[in-house]
């Protein structure tokens, strides 16, 4: 095996001279690295790839910033970050899980700027994000999964949430229901203000305005728990709903299986519509949840290929992105049933 010491003496310069020119810790001349060019091409030495990062002062490696959760990653997560880690390899990066909290944004900034990252895909974002204004002062490439209320020269790609809650809210007039109720993420995310929790909120309380309906909306704790509990709660203040749309994976089985214990039939007495979901998530409930597609793979997609242009290209960003969330048929919607007075 060619090593440096092979390469520093067929260049005729010290093993510290060919160090540098790797790593570029430090100046050398244009014709001191032309011969040890020429050494490592006459002997065949191939650089491994932390020195190829060291010369390059690049780690080619993307941090994925998704704060720990008693949960966990889901089923509808996981899409995302399957399609962040390929479209990462794609672009000759690595993808790893850095799983940092809000508030621990100068570790974020300071792990980077040692080089562990070249830059940092930012996921569970807030309206007023401390990693966000962190990055974005220090010039640390970055792209928000999410939005921030600031969103002057921030990039990000995201779940377009008026348009999601607007279809869900469509679909479900559409077979007849008129009293519809929102089972929301939980009260402390709504208080630390998190994106999706307000801005699913913001959407659903319109779509209903627009037609004339008055809904109702519960922030509820992510445990199936809280969602038995939730639906209690909710039918009591109207025992009259038809329908529930549900932003709330775990706690949307505690609701299926609360209406089933009160015996509901769901579809046949009410039906439950879970958005930012996926079909896979979905099935996991009986019956079949119907559910409105995370675009996960597609944004991750999207993420990386807009953090990939800010590092290489010179900071230029792809312009933002708001994709909708599909439709995909289950079996927990149908048409709203026929009541007496």
């Amino acid at each position: 095996m060619v090593t440096m010491q092979d390469v520093a003496a067929r260049a005729n310069v010290s093993l510290s001279t060919v160090s540098y020119a790797l790593n570029g810790t430090r100046k050398i001349s244009d014709e001191t690295r032309a011969r040890i060019e020429a050494a490592m091409t006459d002997l065949g030495y191939h650089r491994n790839a932390m020195a190829r990062g060291l010369a390059s002062r690049r780690s080619h490696v993307l941090a994925l910033i998704f704060p720990a959760t008693e949960t966990g990653i889901g089923g509808t997560v996981s899409e995302f970050v399957t399609s962040a880690a390929a479209a990462a390899r794609e672009a000759g990066y690595h993808l790893v899980l850095w799983p940092f909290a809000a508030h621990e944004a100068t570790e974020i900034r300071d792990l980077t700027q040692q080089g562990m990252a070249d830059g940092v895909l930012l996921m569970e974002v807030r309206l007023d994000d401390p990693r966000v204004e962190v990055l974005h002062e220090a010039g640390v490439p970055y792209t928000m999964i999410g939005r921030t209320r600031e969103l002057e020269g921030r990039p990000y790609v995201d779940i377009d949430f008026a348009a999601t809650t607007e279809a869900a809210v469509e679909h479900l007039v559409a077979l007849g229901h008129r009293r519809i109720a929102f089972i929301n993420h939980s009260a402390e995310s709504a208080a630390a203000g998190y994106g999706p929790t307000l801005r699913a909120d913001e959407g659903f309380a319109a779509a209903m305005e627009r037609r004339g309906l008055a809904g109702c909306s519960l922030l509820c704790d992510e445990t199936a728990e809280a969602g038995r509990h939730a639906v209690g709660e909710l039918l009591e203040q109207d025992p009259s709903l038809t329908a529930f749309v549900t932003m709330n994976e775990i706690a949307t089985f505690g609701v299926m299986s609360g209406l089933q214990a009160r015996g509901l039939s769901v579809p046949g007495d009410v039906s439950v519509l879970g958005i930012v979901s996926s079909p896979g998530v979905g099935a996991m409930s009986t019956p079949p949840l119907t559910t409105m597609h995370a675009p996960g793979a597609e944004l991750g997609r999207l993420g990386v290929q807009s953090l990939v242009a800010r590092i290489d290209d010179a900071g230029r960003a792809h312009a933002p992105v708001l994709v909708p969330c599909d439709l995909e048929a289950g079996a927990s919607v149908g048409p709203a049933p026929v009541r007496g007075p």
